[in-house]
C-alpha cells in the first residue's frame, strides 16, 4: 500500500501542476477577453454612442453611417482608450516592482515622490505664465506641461538615484524618497499661493488625472516609453523573484542588490512619471493591481505576475474611464475619484484578510 501511494505521489503532482497552469492560462484569456469588451465598450459609449457594427468598420478603415464617427472614433475614443491601457499597465508594473523591492504591501510607483516632482514640473510652468507675463498655457495636453512634467520626475529620480547610492537599507530609502515628495509637495502649495485663481483651477483640474489629455501625435511617443519600462521588468522578473527571499538571501544567491535597486528605482521612476506628465496623477492602480493579481493567480512569481498585472491593470484603467464619462450625460466625473473608488475596497480587503 504503501509503495503503491510513493509510486502514485509524482502522478498526481504532476496532474495538479497541469490543472495549475491551465487554470492560470483561462485567467489570461479571460481577462483577455475582458479586455477587448471594455475596449469595445469605450469606443462605442458615450456623450454620442456608435453602434458596434460601425465601429468595427471605422477600425477596419470602412466608411461609417455618419463621416463625425470616424472623427470621434479615430481622433478621440481610440487615443484615450490606447493612453489608458498603457498608462493602467505602466502603473500596475511599477507598483508591483515597489511593492517586491520595499516589501511593503502599501507601498506604489508614487512612494519615491516622482509624482510630486511631475507635479511641480507643471506648478512652475502655471507659475511662470502669470509672473513673466507669458500667454497663458492650457494644461490639457500640451507640449510644454508634458515635457515639465517630465523634467521635474527626473530631477526628483537623479535625487533619488544619488541618494539610493549611499543608503544600503530598503526601508531608509522608502522615507528619503517619502521626504523628497513632502517637499516637493511643499513647493507646489507655495507656487500655488501665489498664482491667481484661474491658473489654480487649471492646475486642480489637471490633478484630477484624464486620459483624454493624451492626443493621436503622442500616442507613439507615450507607448515606446511605457512599453520599454515593461520590457525592462519583464527582464528583471527573476531577480524580483529572488527579492521576495529576503536582501541577505538574495545577495547569498548572487543578486547584485545595489544594481538591481537602481535598476528597479530608474525603471519605476521614468514609468510613473511618464503616465504623470501625460495623464496627470492617477491614483490607486499602482497599489491595487498588484494585490488583485496575486490573488487572482494564488502566485508570487513575477514572471506570471508581470504580464497579468499589465492586463488587469488595463483593464482597470479603461473601466475607471467608463465610468467617469457617465455616458450619455455632458459631465466628466475626475479621474483619480473613479480610480480611488474602485481601488480602496481591493486593498482595504486585503488588508483585512491579512
Amino acid at each position: 500500500m504503501a509503495s503503491t501511494l510513493i509510486q502514485q505521489t509524482p502522478k498526481i503532482m504532476s496532474f495538479r501542476k497541469l490543472a495549475s497552469r491551465n487554470s492560470r492560462l483561462w485567467m489570461f484569456v479571460s481577462l483577455l477577453g475582458i479586455l477587448i469588451a471594455l475596449l469595445c465598450c469605450s469606443l462605442a459609449m458615450g456623450s454620442v454612442s456608435i453602434p458596434l457594427g460601425d465601429v468595427f468598420a471605422i477600425l477596419q478603415g470602412q466608411a461609417a453611417q455618419k463621416a463625425s464617427w470616424s472623427t470621434i472614433i479615430l481622433q478621440f475614443r481610440l487615443p484615450k482608450a490606447i493612453a489608458a491601457m498603457l498608462a493602467g499597465s505602466a502603473l500596475a508594473v511599477s507598483g508591483l516592482q515597489m511593492q517586491t523591492l520595499f516589501q511593503n504591501p502599501l507601498a506604489g510607483p508614487y512612494v519615491l515622490g516622482v509624482s510630486s516632482g511631475a507635479s511641480l514640473g507643471v506648478a512652475l510652468v502655471v507659475l511662470a505664465t502669470d509672473i513673466m507675463g507669458v500667454q497663458r498655457i492650457g494644461l490639457t495636453g500640451s507640449q510644454p506641461t508634458v515635457i515639465a512634467a517630465l523634467l521635474g520626475a527626473f530631477g526628483v529620480m537623479c535625487c533619488v538615484v544619488v541618494v539610493a547610492n549611499y543608503v544600503r537599507n530598503s526601508v531608509t530609502l522608502l522615507v528619503v524618497g517619502l521626504l523628497f515628495g513632502y517637499v516637493t509637495s511643499a513647493v507646489v502649495n507655495l507656487l500655488l499661493y501665489f498664482s491667481v485663481p484661474e491658473q489654480i483651477q487649471t492646475y486642480i483640474i489637471w490633478t484630477f488625472g484624464s486620459f483624454a489629455t493624451v492626443t493621436q501625435q503622442q500616442i507613439p511617443l507615450f507607448g515606446g516609453i511605457v512599453l520599454v519600462g515593461i520590457a525592462i521588468a519583464l527582464s528583471s522578473s527573476k531577480a524580483l523573484n529572488l527579492l521576495l527571499l529576503g536582501e541577505t538571501q538574495a545577495l547569498v544567491l548572487g543578486l547584485n542588490l545595489s544594481q538591481m535597486r537602481l535598476m528597479l528605482i530608474a525603471n519605476v521612476s521614468i514609468l510613473a512619471g511618464t503616465v504623470t506628465a501625460f495623464c496627470g496623477p492617477i491614483a490607486f492602480i499602482g497599489i491595487a493591481v498588484p494585490h488583485l493579481g496575486r490573488a487572482l493567480l494564488k502566485t508570487a512569481d513575477h514572471r506570471l505576475l508581470i504580464p497579468a498585472v499589465m492586463v488587469l491593470g488595463a483593464n482597470l484603467a479603461i473601466a475607471a474611464d467608463l465610468f467617469a464619462q457617465l455616458p450619455g450625460q455632458q459631465t466628466t466625473l475626475p479621474l483619480n475619484t473613479v480610480t480611488s473608488l474602485l481601488g480602496v475596497p481591493i486593498v482595504l480587503g486585503v488588508i483585512l484578510r491579512k
